[in-house]
């Protein structure tokens, strides 16, 4: 296993679409939800025990080997928001397509075949953490930090927030995250027993409202 590729896969640098996405931050900012580092960081948590938990769990067990294509199903149970459907299948089709460059695989391979128009993002993680020789704990991890990382970002840019505190925001969050990531694998590895229903299902009805608030806005500077 290679630390390395961890590197390259949880870097925002990483080809794979998400810096065009706020992970519903543009519409928490202009509801007036998020407006310093205080009420990004709530946001964030909520975030992270709710999505970043459900995407955690599909990724690890993405990455310990359950059939893709159930996960996909899955995520779609657990996504009722068809706007947040659409983005999160729009993520897994470029990630899937960073990963095949640079790490290819079989199992990539046929996640592209049988999902043409794209698989949903965090089945994608996992697998790519899979064929890069990762483990589901590192999926897990680049799945939750890629939850309320992508949200800070965002929102250094929506509101002109201090980098500084967007980071420090992300660190007051870390032992959460560890949790999160805990809970994840745990459940994950309870699949080939119990089947994907063992995968968390925390739902977050104020993120899917306001997905579909956000794709109805003519102008906007993210795409979710």
């Amino acid at each position: 296993m290679s630390r390395a590729a961890l590197l390259v896969l949880a870097d925002g640098r990483f080809p794979a679409g998400g810096h065009a996405h706020s992970g519903g931050a543009e519409e928490a900012v202009k509801a007036g939800r998020i407006t310093d580092a205080e009420s990004l960081e709530r946001f964030c948590r909520g975030r992270l025990h709710t999505t970043g938990l459900v995407a955690a769990g599909l990724a690890a067990a993405a990455a310990l080997g359950t059939d893709p294509l159930a996960l996909d199903e899955a995520a779609d149970a657990r996504t009722p928001s068809a706007a947040l459907r659409a983005a999160g299948r729009k993520l897994g089709r470029q990630l899937l397509r960073a990963a095949r460059a640079t790490w290819p695989s079989p199992e990539l391979a046929a996640l592209a075949a049988a999902r043409p128009r794209g698989a949903h993002q965090p089945v994608v993680l996992g697998l790519t953490a899979r064929a890069a020789g990762l483990g589901p704990e590192d999926a897990a991890y680049c799945a939750v930090y890629e939850s309320v990382s992508g949200p800070a970002t965002a929102t250094v840019r929506l509101l002109g927030l201090d980098p500084f505190q967007a980071t420090a925001v992300l660190a007051r969050l870390a032992p959460a995250m560890d949790e999160t990531v805990r809970s994840a694998v745990a459940a994950a590895r309870r699949v080939p027993d119990e089947g994907v229903d063992a995968l968390p299902r925390a739902a977050a009805p104020l993120l899917e409202i306001g997905a579909e608030a956000h794709a109805a806005w003519p102008v906007r500077l993210f795409a979710s």
